[in-house]
């Protein structure tokens, strides 16, 4: 495949990634799709808009510059790994807390356990599902850059196959 052809085809697919971390973290900012939580009732995690600025802007600056785009992602699977480890910030036995962060990422497996969050109600559910499509989304646009990365390399170097307009045949 042609460099000239691969970088459009990369910058295509890198669009669609970013417009569903954004809206993925803007989905994360209203637990369970309620906007009556309060700034300290959303994890840290929520609020580091990994989905947004880093899957999100700065993917879509990626499709200019694939270096940026790769440090969104790492951004956005940190941020979001992390929000899947601790688990979401929620009331439980009259008390407001981070009480999955001990579990190490174990409370995934334990659904049982997610019903122990009595407010917001289903958050569990909520940030599991939006976490867990950012961390595909930024892995996937991870992969993506890295293959534009390669590919603007070897445009540099090889230059591109595509016939310059009224060169000769």
């Amino acid at each position: 495949m042609c460099t000239g052809k691969c970088a459009r085809f990369v910058g295509l697919s890198l669009i669609p990634l970013s417009l569903i971390c954004i809206v993925a973290n803007a989905l994360l900012l209203v637990p369970n799709g309620q906007i009556t939580w309060t700034k300290d009732h959303l994890s840290l995690q929520v609020w580091l808009m990994a989905g947004f600025i880093g899957g999100g802007l700065m993917m879509l600056r990626s499709v200019f510059c694939s270096a940026f785009g790769m440090l969104g992602a790492i951004y956005c699977l940190s941020v979001s790994g992390a929000g899947l480890r601790i688990g979401p910030r929620c009331l439980m036995h009259g008390s407001w807390d981070y009480h999955f962060q001990h579990t190490a990422g174990s409370y995934l497996l334990n659904r049982t356990q997610w019903s122990s969050c009595a407010q917001p109600p289903r958050v569990v559910y909520w940030n599991v599902t939006l976490f867990s499509l950012l961390v595909a989304a930024s892995c996937l646009e991870i992969l993506l850059c890295g293959v534009q990365l390669v590919n603007a390399s070897i445009g540099v170097f090889c230059g591109d196959c595509r016939k310059k307009e009224g060169a000769p045949h």
